[in-house]
C-alpha cells in the first residue's frame, strides 16, 4: 500500500514540473535619468552622469549642441567627465507650499517714511593701452579729445565729459546710488582694447575706478612724422648730386682730350 502512495505521488510531481513552466524573472528596471529642476537662484543645472556627451545631453534638454557650448563656454572640442556640471538655462525657482496658517488680523497702517538715498563716486580714465594687454600700467597716460557718458536706470543722473590728458581718472562729485551705464567714446585713430561700456551697480559710499583702455592703430603710427634724425640727411644728397655732376664732367673732359 505504501509501494503504491509513493508511486502516485511521484507521478504527480513529475506532472507538476512538465505542466507548469517555471515564471520568467522580471526584466531590470533601467534607472531614468533625473529631469534636473531649477535651484534657488533660477539656473538649471545638469550633472554628467557617466556615459553622457554633450550631443546626448543637447538632445535629451532640447538644446541646439552650440548654443549648449555657448552656455558653458566650451569649445568645440572640449571633453566632460561625470560630475561636471552642465547650466542648461533659467527657469522659475522651486518653492514649496507652506502650510496653512491662521490668517491674522492686520494692524492698520501707520506713516510709511521715505528710505534715506545713499551716494557714490565713479571714477574713470581712456587710457591708451600702449603694449595692448588690456591693463592698465601707472605709466600709461589718459587720452585726450575722448568722451565719457555716465547715466543712471530711471533718468535722474546723465554726466558728458571729455577725457583727461596726464595720468589720472576723471571723477564725478558724489551721485545718487542705482545701476548706471558707463560709456567711453574712443577719438579717431585709436582702436578699443577693453569694452567700452559698463553698466555697473553704485552702492552707497562706493568709489568705483574704470578703466577703458584704446591703441593707436596701423595708420596713425604710419602717419606720425619721423623723430628728428631719422631719415635721409639733406646734406648726403646734395654731395651726391655734386659727386655725380663731377664725374660727368671729368667723362666730357676726357672725351675732348681724346679728340
Amino acid at each position: 500500500m505504501k509501494i503504491r502512495i509513493l508511486f502516485c505521488a511521484s507521478l504527480v510531481l513529475i506532472l507538476l514540473g512538465t505542466t507548469f513552466p517555471a515564471m520568467a524573472a522580471l526584466p531590470a528596471q533601467t534607472t531614468p535619468i533625473p529631469s534636473p529642476t531649477p535651484g534657488p537662484d533660477g539656473r538649471i543645472i545638469y550633472t554628467v552622469q557617466s556615459g553622457d556627451t554633450l550631443w546626448s545631453i543637447a538632445a535629451l534638454s532640447g538644446i541646439p549642441l552650440d548654443e549648449l557650448r555657448t552656455l558653458n563656454g566650451l569649445a568645440p572640442d572640449a571633453v566632460i567627465a561625470p560630475g561636471d556640471e552642465i547650466f542648461l538655462g533659467l527657469g522659475g525657482p522651486t518653492t514649496a507650499i507652506p502650510n496653512a496658517l491662521p490668517t491674522a488680523t492686520p494692524m492698520p497702517a501707520g506713516p510709511t517714511t521715505t528710505p534715506e538715498i545713499g551716494y557714490g563716486v565713479f571714477c574713470v580714465i581712456l587710457y591708451e593701452d600702449i603694449n595692448g594687454d588690456a591693463i592698465r600700467q601707472e605709466e600709461e597716460p589718459s587720452i585726450p579729445g575722448g568722451a565719457i557718458s555716465i547715466s543712471n536706470a530711471t533718468g535722474t543722473v546723465s554726466i558728458t565729459e571729455d577725457t583727461l590728458s596726464g595720468l589720472e581718472h576723471f571723477c564725478t562729485t558724489e551721485i545718487e546710488e542705482g545701476d548706471y551705464t558707463i560709456t567711453v567714446g574712443i577719438p579717431n585713430g585709436y582702436n578699443p582694447t577693453t569694452e567700452f561700456s559698463a553698466a555697473i551697480v553704485l552702492n552707497p559710499g562706493d568709489e568705483t575706478y574704470l578703466d577703458f583702455g584704446a591703441q593707436k592703430n596701423s595708420v596713425t603710427i604710419a602717419e606720425a612724422p619721423a623723430p628728428i634724425g631719422e631719415g635721409p640727411s639733406p646734406t648726403l644728397g646734395i654731395i651726391g648730386i655734386a659727386v655725380i655732376l663731377l664725374g660727368i664732367g671729368l667723362g666730357l673732359y676726357a672725351f675732348f682730350i681724346r679728340r
